[in-house]
C-alpha cells in the first residue's frame, strides 16, 4: 500500500511539473528568421511571453483605427501633398498589421499581403542603402561633402557644396535647387499641398532641420550615380532578396525622374509617395525589413548592414526633432524633451509614413510592430502591446 501511494504521489508530482512547464514562456535562445514565402511560423502569445487576452485587446483596438487622412481611392492626394509627378493606385487595403516577438508572428490583422504605397517609410530604406554604400567603401566618410563624389552640377553652388551625406540623412542639408519639377525653396500650396511653408532664409547645412522631400530625392539621385544602376535593383539585390521578401513589392519612379549615368538613361526614385510613385510594399515585407534592423542588420548568417551603422543611424542630435538617419527616435533628447511614444522604451524607434504607415522597432522587448492605414496614435497600440509582455 505504501509503495502504491508512493507511485501515485510521484505520478501526480510529475504531471503537475509538466503542467507548470507548459505554462511557462518558452525561452528562445536562437534568433528565428522566417524563410522566403508565407511559411512564417506563428508563436502563441503565451510561448512568446505575452498575455493572450491583453494582446487580443490590443489588436481589437488597432482594427478600429482606420485612417481618415487617406481616402481608399487616394482622391485627396494632391490636396494633401501637392501636384502629382507620378502614378497613384486607385485603391488601398483597410488598416492592417503584424506584431512580431522574437521574429515570430504573434498577432496579425487585415490584409497584410496587400501591396500599397508606404510613403516615407521608404526614407528609412534609403538610409539603409547609404549604410551599405558606406560599408562597401563607396562613401568613405558620410561627414564629407557629397560634392567630393558627385559631379553632376547639383552641389556646385556656394549653398550646396558643403552639404554632407549625413546632412541629407538628418534632413539638415538645406540643399537648394529644383529636381523633377519641384523646388526645394518654393513650398507653396500647389507644389506642397497642406505641407506648404512660409519663405525663409536658408541656413548653413547641418544647422537647421526641415522635412523636405526634394532634398531626399536629391540624395536618392546621388546614390543612383554612385551605384550606376537603378536603385530598385540595388534594393532588391542588397536588401529584399537577402531577407526573403516577396516578389510583389515595387519601387516606382516619377516618369520625369530620369538621369543619364555612364551614357545610359536610368530612373531615379523618391523618398516617399508625396508626389506619386514611391515604394509599394506589403506589411509582411515591411515586417521583414523591420526585423532585420531590430536584429542589428543581421539576417541568419549574413550581416547585411553593420550593427555599428544601425547604432549610428538611430542616434539623434540636438538639431530638429528626435531624429536619426531618416529614422524617428524616442530618446526625448530633442528640444522640448518629449518622447513621441511616452509609454515606449527610449531605445525604440520607427520608420514612419503618411497614412499612417508605421514600422515600430523595440530591441529591448524584441518586438516589431507594423501598422498600416491607421488613424490612432502609435503610442496607444504600443502601450497596449507592451502591457501584454509578461517576461
Amino acid at each position: 500500500m505504501t509503495r502504491l501511494y508512493t507511485r501515485l504521489l510521484f505520478s501526480c508530482l510529475l504531471l503537475l511539473s509538466l503542467i507548470v512547464a507548459c505554462q511557462r514562456p518558452v525561452t528562445l535562445t536562437r534568433p528565428y528568421f522566417p524563410p522566403k514565402g508565407d511559411n512564417w511560423t506563428r508563436l502563441s502569445p503565451e510561448k512568446a511571453g505575452m498575455n493572450a487576452a491583453l494582446l487580443d485587446s490590443a489588436v481589437s483596438f488597432a482594427k478600429t483605427q482606420e485612417t481618415t487622412q487617406m481616402k481608399p481611392d487616394f482622391s485627396t492626394q494632391e490636396e494633401i501633398f501637392g501636384k502629382l509627378l507620378g502614378p497613384m493606385p486607385t485603391s488601398r487595403a483597410a488598416t492592417n498589421g503584424l506584431i512580431l516577438r522574437h521574429g515570430y508572428i504573434v498577432a496579425e490583422w487585415g490584409d497584410t499581403r496587400a501591396v500599397d504605397p508606404t510613403y516615407s517609410v521608404a526614407k528609412s530604406i534609403l538610409s539603409t542603402l547609404v549604410g551599405i554604400s558606406h560599408e562597401r567603401g563607396m562613401i568613405p566618410d558620410i561627414h564629407e561633402p557629397v560634392a567630393k563624389l558627385i559631379h553632376d552640377g547639383g552641389y556646385e553652388s556656394e549653398q550646396n557644396r558643403a552639404v554632407t551625406w549625413e546632412n541629407h540623412l538628418r534632413q539638415t542639408s538645406e540643399w537648394q535647387g529644383e529636381l523633377w519639377g519641384k523646388n526645394s525653396d518654393f513650398l507653396g500650396k500647389e507644389a506642397f499641398g497642406r505641407g506648404e511653408r512660409k519663405p525663409r532664409t536658408l541656413q548653413k547645412p547641418g544647422t537647421f532641420y526641415e522635412y523636405n522631400d526634394v532634398r531626399i530625392n536629391r540624395m536618392a539621385l546621388s546614390l543612383l550615380r554612385l551605384w550606376k544602376k537603378p536603385l530598385p535593383e540595388v534594393v532588391r539585390e542588397q536588401l529584399m532578396n537577402p531577407i526573403g521578401a516577396s516578389d510583389t513589392w515595387q519601387y516606382i519612379p516619377y516618369p520625369t525622374a530620369v538621369a543619364e549615368v555612364d551614357g545610359k538613361q536610368m530612373p531615379s526614385v523618391s523618398g516617399g509617395t508625396r508626389w506619386g510613385g514611391g515604394l509599394r510594399i506589403s506589411a509582411r515585407d515591411l515586417a521583414r525589413f523591420g526585423y532585420l534592423i531590430e536584429q542589428k542588420g543581421r539576417w541568419q548568417d549574413q550581416q547585411i548592414v553593420s550593427a555599428d551603422w544601425i547604432k549610428q543611424a538611430t542616434t539623434g542630435n540636438l538639431v530638429g526633432p528626435d531624429y536619426g538617419y531618416l529614422w524617428w527616435l524616442n530618446t526625448g533628447n530633442a528640444p522640448g524633451g518629449k518622447k513621441p511614444w511616452p509609454d515606449a522604451p527610449s531605445t525604440s524607434f520607427a520608420a514612419l509614413g503618411a497614412g499612417s504607415n508605421t514600422v515600430w522597432i523595440d530591441p529591448e522587448h524584441d518586438i516589431v510592430i507594423v501598422w498600416r492605414w491607421h488613424n490612432g496614435s502609435p503610442n496607444e497600440l504600443i502601450r497596449r502591446v507592451l502591457a501584454a509582455v509578461r517576461d
